[in-house]
């Protein structure tokens, strides 16, 4: 039998607008392979042919940008440095039919120009310049981007190449969708500096050299992201190589739920990329319809009774209060109970478990959290152990009868 504390203090939790009445059958996706993800929680909220192999063309880029940009956070380069493009990434060295940034010869191009060309332009020049910049060669950059790939667990996603335009670079849906939900905790800021930017000029007058400054060339480029702001979407990447089809990888951010969406091999056809962008609107139109996340918030938890103790009284901690998901229709006027064990006794050590945290709204529980004990507790004096052994036998006894 457990002992229940009612407490009835409300959480502070942002509920999003009702569902519209979807249902998962109607979440009609045509291209080979989608996940739905939860970016705060990592829950899977839908998935059709998530571990199908699938190159990700230039989805490949968000992992030469995430090395780069963890590079620069270990101080081993930094985003301002200017230095002119190395002859392998410029865009006339490139193979057919490559996205570019157009670097070229005698430029002055910063790191963080690179990374916008691989964000906005997706151009693959830039993906060979970063690669340079981070690594002595692009062969051991790869095997820099396959390590990462390893210890993060993504069992089937593998790098020949930093730009994405290889056939024989893999990934599957569910692979890149934990890699993006990595990638968002760990650089946040780009969200908003890289991959939700409308457009990106290069050259500009600074980049070229001194005799091309009153004619610089500069081309404008835009986000080839077509659902920048859709249900406030805000990155991350697009790609395309025949071999793959259209792929996409889409976040967006609905009050306190941000979701993930990756979508890959729509057709390589004509009219693709307007299958691959309708899927994306589907499967989050359907996701913010059918679920939230919550952010439960414990202002404050009963004292716990410990017998044979010094103290008579001890804090509780919890374990970890981490946000969860739910469907969109629970979470409303969501409180919490306490339930311990029958009889805590002393000694206790600051983190031993004693019960669990139970939330609950209208509807009934939604989740149980371990209980831990907040601080040392240390065993009473012979009598406070004589009168509470006392107690707890007749309080056991009376159990019994009841």
């Amino acid at each position: 039998m457990r002992i229940s504390f009612l407490c009835l203090c409300c959480l502070f939790v942002l509920v999003l607008a009702p569902a519209k009445g979807f249902s998962a059958e109607t979440v009609a996706i045509q291209s080979q392979s989608a996940v739905l993800m939860d970016a705060e929680t990592g829950s899977l909220l839908f998935s059709k042919n998530k571990d199908l192999p699938i190159p990700p063309a230039s989805l490949t880029k968000l992992m030469t940008i995430h090395i780069a940009l963890s590079d620069a956070a270990n101080g081993d380069v930094r985003l301002g440095d200017v230095t002119s493009p190395p002859k392998e990434s410029w865009a006339a060295n490139q193979p057919p039919d490559s996205s570019l940034m157009f670097l070229a010869d005698g430029q002055s191009v910063s790191l963080k120009e690179l990374l916008l060309g691989l964000a906005v332009s997706s151009g693959n020049d830039a993906a060979v310049a970063v690669a340079l910049r981070c690594a002595p060669s692009v062969e051991e950059f790869v095997e820099r981007m396959n390590r990462e790939a390893e210890s993060l667990g993504l069992s089937h996603t593998v790098f020949v190449e930093p730009s994405g335009i290889s056939e024989y670079n893999m990934t599957t849906a569910y692979d890149y969708a934990v890699f993006c939900r990595y990638y968002i905790k760990t650089h946040p800021e780009t969200l908003e500096t890289l991959h939700s930017v409308g457009e990106f000029a290069y050259p500009k007058t600074e980049n070229v050299p001194a005799a091309y400054r009153a004619r610089p060339g500069t081309i404008t480029q835009k986000n080839r992201n077509a659902l920048l702001g859709f249900l406030g979407v805000d990155g991350l990447k697009t790609g395309y190589i025949n071999e793959s089809g259209y792929n996409i990888a889409l976040t967006a951010k609905q009050g306190e739920t941000r979701l993930i969406a990756v979508i890959l091999g729509a057709p390589a056809a004509t009219g693709g990329d307007k299958v691959r962008d309708a899927d994306g609107k589907n499967l989050l139109e359907w996701g913010f319809s059918h679920y939230k996340t919550l952010h439960p918030v414990i202002e404050e938890l009963p004292l716990i009774r410990v017998w044979k103790s010094k103290q008579r009284y001890a804090s509780l901690a919890i374990e970890e209060l981490l946000p969860f998901t739910v469907r969109i229709e629970r979470g409303d006027d969501l409180r919490f109970s306490v339930e311990l064990e029958d009889a805590i006794v002393a000694p206790c050590t600051k983190g031993d478990r004693v019960g669990e945290l139970v939330l609950y709204d209208n509807i009934g529980e939604l989740r149980r959290v371990p209980l831990l004990v907040a601080e040392d507790v240390e065993r009473g004096g012979f009598w406070t152990w004589l009168l509470d052994s006392i107690r707890l036998f007749f309080r056991n006894m009376r159990k019994k009868s009841a």
